[in-house]
């Protein structure tokens, strides 16, 4: 239960982060900012401060900051110098910007206190165990989160950066030539302390008794024992002290190397070598509750990858999205002329409705998943 509050709190804070760099940004910009919303629909909360009405709606969609003349086809008067056409060219540039701008430099606030508290990752994935069968040796000496250091004293890895030189365990089974019975010492880490747990392997099922791994493993047919772990698949980083100095280095550099990954990723998609994967609001916040059952760590880096990709897509030069808003500017200042406003509104409510369909899409599929 207070994971999923949790879950809805944090997807709620990348909105705010959001926004509130919009609002910002135009309130410093000398802008009259009319409301500030968090989700859409009629408020559930509101608030008046100064010139602003702050609400919570009930559509977790996302949110909006309505600054007093943005909507390119609402009337405004030439005299306001607080409307935002009225603006010069760069304040309203700066305003768009300021909302993914703000959501990379809030990745890299939260990168630096996670690497200044906890260390950054070395590149290295351990395996942790995720849970154990009832029934097996294992069950209730291995716990949740354990990370798996060694099986019978060789270091086991689920990923390094020179992995080609290191052993790794693909399969948790234990096989053996000529007996059939012993334990199998595997080293965890818990608590911050190693710990050497003695485990006794049973026989696979009927029809698991061969796999190619362990043929290979043995150089010829041998037995098949299972220890009854589960594994969790995206297996547990390695973390290392690095000081204040590289923690600020590194958390500056994180949103970088994430948006080249992301970029990447998505160069994939377009080549047809990987498949999209599309995320909702339910989606999303199902994600982050799942991380919550490992710790603080985790959640902090998911928050940290999804203001990278909110801030991303809301670059994209598509209508409704900041980077729509921003190639219009952009061929303002390169024109020093305004965009045609009711061309520029038409774009603008087509591409809001594009959105919507998609959001509508991507929130029953994510629902659909859950059931």
């Amino acid at each position: 239960m207070w994971s999923i509050v949790g879950a809805i709190v944090a997807i709620g804070l990348l909105i705010i982060v959001h926004e509130g760099g919009h609002y910002l940004v135009a309130r410093w910009c000398k802008m009259r900012v009319d409301r500030f919303s968090i989700g859409f629909g009629p408020a559930i909360l509101k608030w008046r401060r100064g010139d602003t009405d702050f609400v919570v709606a009930p559509i977790p969609f996302g949110g909006y900051v309505q600054i007093a003349g943005m909507n390119v086809a609402e009337d405004v008067d030439p005299d306001d110098d607080r409307a935002y056409p009225n603006r010069p060219v760069w304040q309203r540039f700066a305003t768009i910007f300021a909302g993914p701008g703000t959501n990379y430099l809030f990745a890299a606030v939260l990168a630096f206190g996670l690497y200044a508290t906890s260390g950054a990752p070395t590149g290295t994935v351990w395996y942790r165990v995720a849970g154990t069968t009832e029934g097996y040796d294992a069950h209730g000496k291995l716990l949740p989160g354990d990370r798996i250091l060694k099986v019978n004293d060789q270091l086991v890895y689920m990923a390094h950066p020179q992995a080609d030189r290191l052993p790794r365990l693909t399969e948790v089974v234990y096989a053996e030539r000529k007996r059939t019975g012993g334990t199998v010492r595997i080293t965890v880490l818990r608590d911050g302390k190693e710990v050497v747990v003695p485990i006794t392997p049973q026989p696979a099922p009927p029809g698991q008794e061969m796999f190619r791994i362990v043929r290979d493993y043995c150089g010829e047919p041998c037995a098949v024992y299972h220890l009854g772990i589960a594994l969790d698949q995206r297996g547990d980083v390695e973390r290392v002290p690095i000081g204040v100095v590289a923690s600020a280095r590194e958390a500056l550099a994180y949103p970088v190397r994430q948006t080249a990954l992301i970029v990447g990723g998505l160069w994939e998609v377009a080549r047809g070598r990987a498949e999209a994967e599309l995320l909702g609001p339910v989606g999303i916040t199902t994600a982050v509750e799942s991380q919550f059952q490992f710790g603080w760590v985790r959640v902090v880096e998911l928050l940290m990858m999804l203001n990278v990709y909110l801030g991303l897509f809301n670059l994209l030069p598509l209508p409704a999205l900041d980077g729509g808003r921003l190639a219009f500017l952009g061929y303002e200042m390169a024109t020093r002329r305004r965009a045609n406003p009711k061309v520029e509104a038409t774009v603008h409510m087509i591409g809001i409705m594009a959105l919507l369909l998609l959001m509508l899409f991507v929130t029953y599929r994510d629902i659909a998943r859950l059931f």
